[in-house]
């Protein structure tokens, strides 16, 4: 089984919506020449999971198949509308991919606040597919386009030098231009009113992403709303555009608040410690009982198939990737050629009883040496896993003693408060009439540090008076 390594960049707070650049001129609808319906059950990208994984939880994956193929129906383009999936990653995200394929994050699973809102961003997407923004631009990008998402923090030589490193693979940030995001906003409204829900809750939602946005500090990554239109023009297009629909309509359009509260309950929020976590300067995994620390001051990001650490200047990357389970030295020796590696020097050691190889060697390019490697292949029972440490030859005086504290730390978890942690997960309670948010989140033991975050979950403000028998979201193991 391929080990899980996951931790995202802010816990539960990036708003990134993957969405590929194409030209700012969007091709005009056409309407198909006979009606055909969506393929139900497409599989999702092989790429896609091995990024994000995919989100256990039959529920919620039966709900975003009904709604999608209802909406899919009813769209534009029926047959380009392949599939749906909903994949197991803490941020805050949605896309679709050219292929027809929409993709929801637990992570906003967890931030919609009724059916509405969820269906308004739904319909969103599907207007991606239908009106073929994607159709000028691949929707993968591998490690040729960086080896880490980590945004503006790895620089372009970094992203060079991990190329070959075919197994440290991501999607580029790739977002839609303007034009192309007003025209899915109309499509939104369009496709979520038609199937009976109130578009105007996909403008309520903006307003989440952008106090999300605004909490996270992640000023400097590519969000759903940076290079986008301005949120509150954004905002009150798309409510000028519900209020024209609801009265096409001729009744009162569904929000659906308690329906989709209920279906949520039980749901992780933030990062899942079972499938790695760091706190202090360490990266634990509970499953897998081993632990190392990240260097002082690096970026870090978890995924089911990598663990990345980028410095912050993205002058070295240390990468951790399952290597196999054959011999150490059938597995140094696949791994050399994988990088390229001219004449590389390994070594035999070990590292906290378990055998390890080290492996020193230049990679090489097109144009040469285009980066120097120390790296540590560790046994743990039959599993191997390699620690890939990347920089410019330049630099790897510098940074060589940090990719050799990082493998030299690989030891056995055994602490029990580390192993036994737990994820998050949403509960559903019921506030009292006359209550704030605010009093009914301190009434549920949630502390007052989280009252915020508590806030912006749930679409509200702290100070908002609540109903008798409201319900509202809290976070608890």
């Amino acid at each position: 089984m391929t080990p899980t390594f996951r931790r995202s960049l802010h816990t539960g707070a990036l708003l990134l919506f993957l969405m590929p650049l194409v030209s700012s001129t969007s091709p005009a609808l056409e309407r198909p020449t006979k009606a055909a319906a969506p393929v139900q059950g497409a599989q999702p990208d092989p790429q896609v999971i091995a990024q994000f994984g995919l989100l256990d939880n039959q529920a919620l994956q039966r709900y975003i198949d009904e709604k999608g193929m209802q909406m899919g129906r009813v769209s534009d383009r029926p047959a380009d509308v392949k599939g749906f999936t909903i994949v197991d990653s803490p941020i805050i995200n949605a896309f679709a991919t050219p292929q027809g394929h929409v993709y929801f994050t637990r992570g906003i699973m967890a931030h919609f606040n009724n059916e509405a809102q969820f269906a308004g961003v739904l319909g969103h997407e599907i207007g991606h597919i239908t009106a073929r923004h994607g159709q000028k631009q691949q929707t993968r990008s591998t490690v040729a386009n960086g080896a880490l998402i980590l945004g503006s923090i790895l620089s372009k030589r970094v992203a060079s030098i991990a190329q070959p490193a075919s197994q440290v693979v991501g999607l580029g940030l790739l977002k839609y231009g303007r034009d192309d995001e007003n025209e899915s906003d109309k499509l939104g409204v369009k496709y979520s009113s038609k199937i009976g829900y109130d578009p105007a809750s996909m403008a309520d939602f903006f307003l989440t992403l952008q106090r999300t946005e605004q909490s996270s500090g992640a000023a400097t990554i590519p969000t759903f709303l940076s290079s986008h239109p301005n949120s509150a023009d954004r905002y009150q297009n798309v409510k000028k555009m519900a209020a024209a629909a609801e009265q096409q309509a001729g009744r009162q359009l569904a929000v659906n608040r308690d329906q989709y509260l209920k279906l949520i309950e039980g749901l992780a929020y933030g990062d899942n410690p079972r499938e790695g976590y760091v706190e202090g300067g360490v990266f634990y995994h509970p499953d897998l009982k081993f632990r190392f620390p990240v260097p002082s001051g690096w970026k870090s990001q978890n995924s089911p198939s990598q663990f990345q650490m980028a410095e912050p200047s993205g002058k070295a990357v240390i990468v951790l990737i399952p290597a196999g389970n054959g011999t150490l030295d059938a597995a140094a020796e696949a791994l050399a050629k994988q990088l390229n590696l001219q004449s590389p020097q390994a070594s035999r050691t070990t590292i906290n009883s378990f055998p390890a190889i080290a492996i020193q060697g230049d990679q090489m390019g097109q144009q040469g040496v285009t980066a120097r490697t120390l790296t540590y292949l560790i046994q743990d029972g039959q599993t191997i896993y390699a620690l890939v440490g990347l920089t410019a030859p330049s630099t790897f005086d510098t940074y060589a003693p940090q990719f050799q504290r990082t493998a030299q730390g690989f030891a056995r978890l055994t602490d029990a408060s580390k192993i036994n942690r737990q994820p998050e997960r949403i509960r559903i309670r019921t506030a009292k009439a006359g209550q704030t948010l605010a009093q009914a989140l301190a009434a549920n033991g949630v502390p007052s540090s989280r009252h915020n975050e508590m806030a912006i979950l749930n679409g509200m403000k702290t100070t908002d008076k609540m109903t008798g028998g409201m319900l509202f979201k809290v976070v608890g193991k």
